[in-house]
């Protein structure tokens, strides 16, 4: 995969989580999602068991409660349209606070909310306990398309490379003594999006043909081979399968 490459998210530690192979971590969030999803939105104490679960793995992988809290704003906007919910679904309705929200919209918001975060929530202890690196080792690991992780691998590499592009252009543009102000701007902006695209594709061709005079033949060679023991599928088993004995407690309460 080549050389490390760190990512915001990331946490760096020395846990038991952190130590686990990324593709038992892959695998057992992947499980958890699988069980919160499935579980009823009727069942709602589960929910809340799920979030102790997750206060679990937290604590044990030393990642801030403020750190988590920061990083789940990546769902506001799911949380504006689970707000809207009520408002918009048909049905029974009810009075709340002199408000006429709908039954069905309720109960609809509080799904997407309780099993989003809780999503979400298990990604970023994911991400913040595997470097981009691991991730992409693990996916490979567990037989995912060659293909799909070489993407996911040159998406990650030039995405910063990209960004540090538009970032020396919106110098040059300022330095110039432009600013966008309004719509009489955006044709600017367009061309510079178009200046930027050209850009980015020049410099990929070029990458290419780098990587084609060093050998490269359509696949990435792997430098590090992840193994993992059965003590550490136990301990990353432990998650998903904490998380299915609430749902199957929550079904039968």
């Amino acid at each position: 995969m080549g050389a490390g490459h760190a990512h915001k998210l990331y946490r760096h530690g020395h846990s038991a989580v952190h130590a686990l192979p990324p593709h038992c971590k892959l695998v057992a969030v992947f499980c958890f999602v699988l069980v919160v999803v499935s579980t009823p939105r009727e069942a709602m104490w589960a929910f809340g068991g799920y979030a102790a679960l997750l206060g679990a793995v937290a604590y044990a992988a030393r990642v801030p409660a403020g750190y988590l809290l920061t990083r789940l704003l990546i769902e506001v906007p799911f949380v504006a349209f689970a707000v809207l919910m009520p408002f918009v679904a048909e049905g029974e309705r009810v009075e709340v606070l002199g408000m006429s929200l709908s039954v069905s919209g309720l109960w609809g918001a509080w799904n997407v909310l309780a099993k989003g975060t809780l999503g979400v929530a298990a990604s970023v202890l994911l991400a913040s306990t595997t470097e981009l690196r691991s991730l992409l080792l693990g996916l490979q690991r567990l037989k995912l398309p060659p293909m799909l992780v070489q993407i996911a691998s040159f998406m990650i590499r030039y995405g910063d490379v990209i960004t540090d592009e538009m970032r020396r252009m919106s110098i040059a543009r300022r330095s110039r003594g432009f600013e966008a102000r309004g719509v009489r701007h955006w044709g600017v902006l367009g061309k510079t999006a178009g200046a930027l695209f050209i850009r980015s594709y020049e410099r990929g061709e070029r990458v290419h043909l780098a990587m084609v005079s060093r050998g490269y033949t359509g696949t990435m060679p792997v430098i590090d081979e992840v193994t993992a023991t059965r003590t550490q599928w136990s301990y990353a088993a432990a998650l998903p399968v904490s998380a299915l004995a609430v749902c199957l407690l929550g079904r039968t309460l």
